[in-house]
């Protein structure tokens, strides 16, 4: 997919999802009866429902938006198996308790870091408290924002879209923003010097260079796990294709050779592959290259025309990709391809959070594009927190 400025616009750093589970034996001997594994979809989860009370609108705010977005869902106290209670006198104090079990899994003053973000940290305490898994409340998104009828600036802002920090000042035509893992450096697209060259930059220090600035478009930059290798879309040989190269932008190769348009290149997590977005026989697919080089192969997508975005999740089970019906929609598979994708929401350019189950995407409301979070497997999303004008081409933190 292509922003105004023939951009692909995808960052990063991308079944009917539909499995076959197997369900155990009812009753307590060799007599009981024996159920047939049936079909179980693994979206649509039921949230987990807690209760909240006891903070103030901004402290309360970021707890409900951060554990929303994370699969929780929000009843009275005698509702709820697991109770979130605290005060924001002075330091924010937090308390959890499982009424079922009837105990206390958390009770901690949060200080010393400004109240939204401590209530970001509690928010990751709960998360990890009740399901085991490290919260997304302290992490990062990065994205471009556009004034009407501007050529766009690079931002990043806390993953909700609160505390926008503005990257670039070109005043410039700018895209496809995508992480350094582990660091806070970013690579994007720009064509401050006339050209769509991609640029790294050293979020810390503000300093800059061109990695990739030759003749034809430079775009679509997507870091490896390891941080030592980018993929990009390059023209330099005629048509848009894959290549890679080594952070530095040294050791140019070439990955796909065919008279297609590739665009939106992403890695699997363990490095060993490309997914990418491209045409075969004049129709839009998915398709993935060994990264060191090799055939492609098709990642078929039934039921999802015209993919394309495809960002794969940290822990290797998803791709998650845009699907160009009628409309824009966010869909998801398994990256094995065992079952045909799910559609989700509408939207475009999903970029997956450290979690695997949290998706940051653009979507069209009253004609203007806003950022927005979704909770993959119980549906449930927020609109972020919008910077003035247009925002899209989210990029999360990796």
């Amino acid at each position: 997919m292509k922003n105004d400025s023939g951009i692909c616009a995808k960052g990063v750093l991308p079944f009917l999802l539909i499995v076959f589970a197997s369900i155990p034996v009812c009753g307590q001997n060799d007599q009981g009866p024996i159920v047939i594994p049936r079909e179980a979809s693994v979206f649509g989860e039921k949230p987990i429902p807690v209760s909240l009370e006891g903070f103030n609108d901004e402290a309360g705010s970021v707890l409900k938006f951060d554990l929303y977005v994370q699969g929780f869902s929000f009843v009275t106290p005698g509702a709820a198996q697991y109770q979130i209670s605290g005060s924001t006198d002075g330091n924010l104090t937090g308390h959890l308790t499982d009424k079922f079990a009837r105990k206390v899994m958390l009770s901690r003053v949060y200080a010393g870091a400004g109240l939204r973000r401590e209530a970001h940290t509690f928010a990751d305490d709960i998360v990890y408290a009740i399901a085991g898994r490290k919260g997304i409340g302290r992490t990062k998104i990065a994205f471009k924002a556009q004034l009407p009828g501007g050529s766009g600036e690079i931002y990043v802002a806390d993953f909700d879209g609160h505390n926008p920090q503005s990257v670039t000042r070109d005043g410039a035509i700018v895209a496809a923003p995508a992480w350094v893992p582990g660091r806070l450096a970013l690579y994007y697209t720009s064509y401050q010097l006339g050209n769509p060259d991609i640029f790294y930059q050293d979020l810390s220090t503000g300093q800059r260079r061109v990695i990739a600035g030759y003749a034809g478009l430079n775009t679509s930059a997507a870091v490896s796990p390891d941080g030592t290798r980018v993929a990009m879309i390059l023209s330099r040989g005629g048509d848009p294709n894959v290549w890679v190269c080594d952070a530095n932008g040294s050791n140019l190769k070439q990955l796909t050779s065919t008279h297609a348009d590739d665009s939106c290149p992403c890695w699997s997590p363990d490095g060993q592959w490309i997914c990418y977005a491209t045409k075969i026989h004049s129709r839009r697919l998915l398709a993935k290259v060994p990264a060191g080089s090799g055939p492609v192969e098709v990642v078929h997508t039934p039921g999802a025309p015209n993919p394309t975005e495809p960002d794969w999740s940290p822990d290797g089970k998803w791709i998650a990709f845009t699907s160009q019906g009628g409309e824009f929609d966010i869909c998801v598979m398994p990256a094995d391809g065992s079952a045909p994708p799910v559609t989700l929401v509408a939207g475009q350019h999903p970029s997956w959070s450290p979690n695997s189950r949290t998706l940051v995407f653009n979507r069209s409301v009253e004609f203007r594009q806003i950022l927005s979070v979704l909770d993959v497997f119980t549906k449930q999303f927020k609109n972020a927190q919008r910077v003035s004008g247009n925002n899209s081409e989210p990029a999360w933190e990796k």
